[in-house]
C-alpha cells in the first residue's frame, strides 16, 4: 500500500513536470524574442531532468510512470495560446502566463513536501527538495523578467 501511494505522489510530480515541459514548448513557440527562447529552453531541460529522475524512481518501485499532464496544465496551455493570440505575443503577457504556471508547480512541490512525507523515503525527499529548489530558481527568473516589464 505504501509503495502505491509513493508511486502516486511521484507521478503527481511527473505530471507537473510534463505541464512545465509542454507549457514552455508553447511559450517558446509564442515568442520571437531570443532571450525568452533561451530561458524557456533551459526551463524545459530542467523539467526533463526532474521528470527523468522521478520516472526512474517510479519504475524502481515497480510502478508505471505517467505520461499525462494535469487537467490544470492543459487549461494553462490553452489559456496561454489564447492570451498570446489576443495580445499579439506580448512579452509581459507571456511572462505572466509562465509565472502562473511556475506558481502552480511550486505549490504542487510545496504541498507534497508538506503533506506527503510519510510516503517518501529520505532519498526521495532529498531528490524532491533538490528539484523544488531548481524550479524555484526558474520561477525567480520568470518573476524577475515579468516584474522588469
Amino acid at each position: 500500500m505504501k509503495n502505491e501511494k509513493t508511486i502516486e505522489v511521484l507521478n503527481t510530480l511527473v505530471q507537473i513536470n510534463n505541464d512545465r515541459i509542454e507549457g514552455y514548448e508553447t511559450a517558446f513557440k509564442e515568442t520571437e524574442e531570443p532571450d525568452l527562447k533561451a530561458h524557456f529552453s533551459q526551463f524545459m531541460l530542467t523539467s526533463q531532468k526532474c521528470k527523468q529522475e522521478l520516472v526512474n524512481e517510479v519504475t524502481r518501485l515497480g510502478g508505471e510512470p505517467t505520461d499525462s499532464t494535469r487537467v490544470s496544465g492543459k487549461f494553462f496551455r490553452v489559456w496561454m495560446d489564447v492570451k498570446a493570440a489576443i495580445t499579439g505575443k506580448d512579452r509581459k503577457a507571456i511572462l505572466g502566463s509562465c509565472e502562473y504556471g511556475e506558481n502552480a508547480a511550486d505549490e504542487t512541490y510545496h504541498d507534497i513536501l508538506k503533506n506527503e512525507l510519510e510516503y517518501l523515503m529520505a532519498p526521495q525527499q532529498s531528490m524532491i527538495n533538490a528539484q523544488h529548489a531548481l524550479l524555484k530558481a526558474d520561477r525567480d527568473v520568470i518573476k524577475s523578467m515579468h516584474d522588469a516589464n
